[in-house]
C-alpha cells in the first residue's frame, strides 16, 4: 500500500504540473502522514541533512568550470582543433561534431550546454555545406548526450550519492561506454552521408594542425587533469571539481584572455542559479530516499521483481526498460533520484555490480535527453537551431536506435563494461 501511496501521489502533483522537487516533497509529506510520521522538524532536518554532503559540493564547481568553457574560448578552440583535422572527410563537419561532443564531455560534463555550443558552431556551417537538415540536428543532439556518460559527469556524482556507489569509480568507468557511444555515431553517420552530394572542405596544411593544437591544448590538458588526479589519488572528485574550476577560470583569463571580471560575475551567477535548482532537488530526494528505506518499499518492490532476481540480465533489462519510458517523459536528474533509492537494494540482491547499473542508468536516462514528448536536449538544439520539432525528431530517431542498440550489447555483455573499469582502477 505505502509503494502506491508514494508514486500515486509523485505522479499525479507531476502530472498536475509541479515541479519535481514539490511533488518529491508532496509525496514524502503524504507517505509521513500514512505512516504516522509527520514531524515538520523531521522533514526540515531531511531536507537540510541531504544536501549536507562534502561530495555534492563537486556540483557547484563543475557547473562554474563549464559556464567558464563556454564564455571564456575553451569550447571554441575544441571545435576548431576538431575541424583542422577531420573536417575535410565526406561528412567531415558530423565527424568534428562527434569528436568534439567527446573532448567536451570531458571538459563540461553538461548535455544541455554541450548541444547548444555544437548547434551554434556547427549547424550553420553544415547547412551552408547543403548537409541533410534532420540527419545534422539528430547528430548534434546525439553527440551532447555523451556529456552525462564522460567524466566530469554531474549525474554521475547525483548517481553515486543516491545510491551510495564510488563516484572515482563511476568516473573511470565512464570513459569506455561514452567513446563507445561516440564510435557508434561515427559508423551510424558514415552510413548517413555515404550517398549525400556534401561541400568538403580543404585539408589542412601540417602548419595549420600544429597551430590549432598549440591554441587547444591548454583545453585538452583539462580532462587529463581531472582523470589523471583522480586515477592516482592526487585528488578526491570533490577537489577535482575545484581544480578544474580554477583551471578554467585561470586559462580564459589569463591565457586566451577572454574571460573579463563582467563576464566572470555573469558566469557565477548563472552557475549559482543552476546549482540553486539542483541542490534543492537533491535535498528533497533525499528526503524520499530516507522515508523510501523507512516504509521498506525496495522490499515491495523486490516481492514484485522476485522471479527475476535470480537472472541478472533479465532483470536489468527489465528495469532498463521501465527506466527508458521514465526517461521518456522525466528529465534525467529527477529519474536518477527517485529511481536509484528505490532499486538499488534490489540491484545488490541480484548481485549486480553498482558501478556497472550506475553508469548503465545513466546511459539510459541521457538517451531519454533526446526522446519526444519531454527530451530536454532535443528542444534545446531545436530552439537554437530553429529546425522544427518533426524534422528533428525524423532526423534523431536513427541515433537512438543506434543508442538502445548499444545499450542492448552493453546488457548482454556487461563485461565490455566492468573488464576495462576494472582493469583501469587496478
Amino acid at each position: 500500500m505505502t509503494l502506491f501511496i508514494f508514486l500515486g501521489v509523485l505522479i499525479l502533483s507531476i502530472l498536475l504540473g509541479l515541479p519535481v522537487s514539490f511533488a518529491l516533497l508532496l509525496s514524502s509529506m503524504a507517505l509521513m502522514l500514512h505512516m504516522d510520521l509527520f514531524s515538520a522538524d523531521i522533514l526540515s532536518q531531511a531536507l537540510i541533512g541531504g544536501v549536507d554532503s562534502f561530495t555534492l559540493l563537486a556540483i557547484p564547481f563543475f557547473l562554474i568550470a563549464g559556464e567558464v568553457m563556454a564564455t571564456g574560448g575553451l569550447s571554441e578552440r575544441i571545435v576548431r582543433l576538431a575541424n583542422t583535422f577531420v573536417g575535410h572527410r565526406k561528412g567531415g563537419l558530423g565527424y568534428v561534431a562527434i569528436f568534439t561532443s567527446i573532448l567536451l564531455a570531458g571538459l563540461s560534463g553538461s548535455a544541455v550546454a554541450d548541444a547548444a555550443a555544437l548547434v551554434s558552431i556547427l549547424y550553420p556551417m553544415m547547412k551552408k555545406a547543403n548537409y541533410p537538415e534532420g540527419s545534422s540536428i539528430g547528430l548534434l543532439a546525439s553527440g551532447g548526450i555523451i556529456a552525462p556518460v564522460i567524466p566530469p559527469s554531474i549525474p554521475l556524482i547525483l548517481i553515486g550519492v543516491a545510491g551510495g556507489i564510488s563516484i572515482k569509480n563511476l568516473f573511470i568507468g565512464g570513459i569506455i561506454p561514452g567513446l563507445l557511444m561516440g564510435v557508434t555515431l561515427v559508423f551510424l553517420w558514415s552510413f548517413i552521408v555515404r550517398k549525400e552530394n556534401l561541400t568538403l572542405q580543404k585539408k589542412a596544411t601540417v602548419k595549420e594542425k600544429v597551430a590549432a593544437l598549440k591554441d587547444g591544448i591548454w583545453a585538452l590538458f583539462l580532462p587529463i587533469i581531472i582523470l589523471g588526479g583522480i586515477r592516482f589519488g592526487i585528488f578526491t572528485p570533490t577537489e577535482a571539481a575545484v581544480v578544474a574550476a580554477v583551471y578554467a577560470i585561470f586559462v580564459s583569463a589569463f591565457i586566451y584572455k577572454e574571460l573579463s571580471f563582467k563576464r566572470l560575475y555573469y558566469v557565477l551567477g548563472r552557475a549559482g542559479r543552476s546549482t540553486a535548482m539542483v541542490m534543492f532537488l537533491v535535498g528533497c530526494a533525499m528526503v524520499a530516499a530516507w522515508l523510501i528505506t523507512v516504509a521498506q518499499l525496495p522490499q515491495q518492490l523486490a516481492e514484485i521483481l522476485a522471479p527475476m532476481i535470480d537472472n541478472p540480465r533479465l532483470l536489468m533489462a527489465v528495469i532498463m526498460l521501465l527506466v527508458f519510458l521514465v526517461g521518456m517523459v522525466m528529465d534525467l536528474s529527477p529519474t536518477i533520484l527517485i529511481l536509484v533509492p528505490l532499486l538499488m537494494p534490489i540491484v545488490k540482491m541480484a548481485g549486480i555490480d553498482p558501478v556497472y547499473f550506475g553508469l548503465m542508468f545513466v546511459i539510459n536516462t541521457s538517451i531519454g535527453l533526446i526522446t519526444p514528448p519531454v527530451g530536454t536536449v532535443l528542444n534545446v538544439v531545436c530552439g537554437v537551431s530553429r529546425v522544427s520539432i518533426s524534422t528533428s525528431v525524423k532526423g534523431i530517431l536513427p541515433f537512438i536506435g543506434a543508442y538502445v542498440l548499444l545499450l542492448i550489447l552493453f546488457i548482454v555483455f556487461p563485461s565490455i563494461i566492468t573488464v576495462p573499469m576494472k582493469f583501469i582502477i587496478g
